[in-house]
């Protein structure tokens, strides 16, 4: 996880602030304010941004979101609403593993309130946010096979099993009520 953060997430970073350069109209916006409108941003920077803002932000939240001390289940309102949503904790895991095992290719697994408030799991390509398509993450995990290759070569479905072990519930859980 070093490399991925020191050396991918660091590229993104940096590829971000260049492409920037060039739209001095949103300098001083929130990364989450730019990925919610990309009709604001440029044409010729777009996809630059999409790419690259779009990894910076959900990388900084993949970071956030584990913890050495993590696992476990979800607890309170949270919990709750896991349960309405996907019947169990058990069933939200299912359908994330799901959705990050059948994404071909790069990309990512998503927990998200939808535009109408409800939790949803979907996954998107390479570093597509899902604040693009007007959802509100609150968890995603990385399929991408720099953040598992090292440690599970190509097992995908290995690293989904043992990355629960480190999800950090109550910043998912803080994420899940800043949205209310």
């Amino acid at each position: 996880m070093q490399i991925h953060h020191d050396k991918h997430h660091a590229a993104y970073v940096t590829n971000l602030n260049k492409a920037l350069e060039s739209a001095p109209g949103l300098a001083g916006k929130a990364i989450n304010e730019i990925l919610a409108d990309l009709s604001a941003v440029p044409e010729n920077v777009r996809q630059a941004v999409i790419n690259n803002g779009g990894g910076h932000y959900n990388h900084t939240m993949f970071w956030e979101i584990m913890g050495p001390k993590g696992g476990g289940a979800p607890k309170g309102e949270l919990a709750k609403a896991i349960d309405a949503a996907f019947s169990s904790y058990e069933g939200l895991r299912e359908k994330m593993n799901n959705a990050g095992l059948t994404r071909f290719g790069s990309g990512w697994a998503w927990l998200v309130s939808d535009k109408e408030g409800k939790l949803q799991v979907l996954s998107t390509a390479n570093q597509d946010c899902p604040l693009s398509s007007g959802n509100k993450p609150i968890m995603g995990i990385d399929v991408w096979e720099h953040a598992y290759y090292l440690k599970y070569q190509n097992r995908r479905g290995d690293y989904l099993s043992a990355w629960w072990n480190v999800v950090n519930w109550d910043e998912v859980a803080g994420r899940y009520a800043r949205l209310k």
